[in-house]
């Protein structure tokens, strides 16, 4: 996701050459990639893409991580088979291409996943991550559906108006200290503004010297310095829905 004054810098990363431990199905009008945990515990996490789509292998690996610690997980096609960004795209149409990717618009597709993790999946306690544009799904969607339990935003740029600060559940909020398109003026906004009007549990974490893509774009083994933050991101991911799921 970019903000108006920068483009999206979510090519700056690695595409993981990952083939994935779920398998594809139709969820009603979209398609998803489903992952069933080893474990049946009736507990599931929708995962929402960032702007190069549902097929994403790096956004699989997550889902299948999060799957391997007892959740089903679900990675929907939230741009509704219409075609995601590409690095090889001219970055001077990208604003235009995302006026059609509102991220705030995917009630229905929600919907639909919310049906077939419950009658499909036997999902009783449903929680939510998101990476880029996903991160701020993330932050619109735990602001409007109290039955998700819990909710982790990857660096999603924070919109600053009410309704955001209004969260149902418990949410964390990661971003990266060199973010060029999440300023950290922003993210201090975020936090005066969720400790004014929050009513339910939330965290705002920044890593040090990470740049926006570094939890899911970077390989494990990219930098020696580098991998400290992702193992401890990816962990928090984890350990947030293990408390609230």
């Amino acid at each position: 996701m970019a903000n108006e004054a920068h483009p999206c810098p979510c090519d700056i990363g690695h595409r993981l050459e990952y083939g994935g431990m779920g398998h594809e199905v139709q969820v009603e009008h979209i398609q998803a990639y489903v992952t069933r945990s080893p474990v049946d515990a009736g507990k599931a996490v929708i995962v929402i893409q960032d702007i190069f789509g549902w097929q994403l292998p790096n956004t699989r690996y997550m889902a299948d991580m999060i799957a391997g610690n007892g959740y089903t997980t679900i990675v929907p096609d939230f741009f509704v088979g219409q075609p995601p960004w590409r690095p090889s795209d001219d970055w001077s149409t990208f604003p235009e291409w995302l006026k059609t990717k509102n991220a705030r618009k995917i009630n229905r597709e929600i919907d639909a996943v919310l049906r077939y993790l419950k009658q499909q999946c036997n999902a009783q306690k449903i929680g939510v991550v998101g990476f880029c544009w996903g991160g701020i799904a993330v932050h619109h969607v735990m602001t409007t559906y109290p039955e998700l339990k819990a909710g982790v935003s990857v660096y999603g740029i924070v919109k600053d108006s009410e309704d955001v600060y209004s969260l149902k559940n418990p949410t964390l909020f990661i971003f990266a200290e060199n973010d060029t398109v999440i300023p950290l003026e922003q993210v201090s906004v975020l936090t005066q503004k969720l400790k004014e009007h929050c009513k339910v549990e939330y965290q705002i974490k920044t890593f040090s010297g990470q740049t926006h893509g570094f939890v899911h774009r970077k390989k494990e083994d990219c930098s020696p310095a580098d991998k400290p933050y992702i193992d401890e991101a990816r962990r928090n991911l984890i350990e947030w829905l293990n408390k609230y799921i």
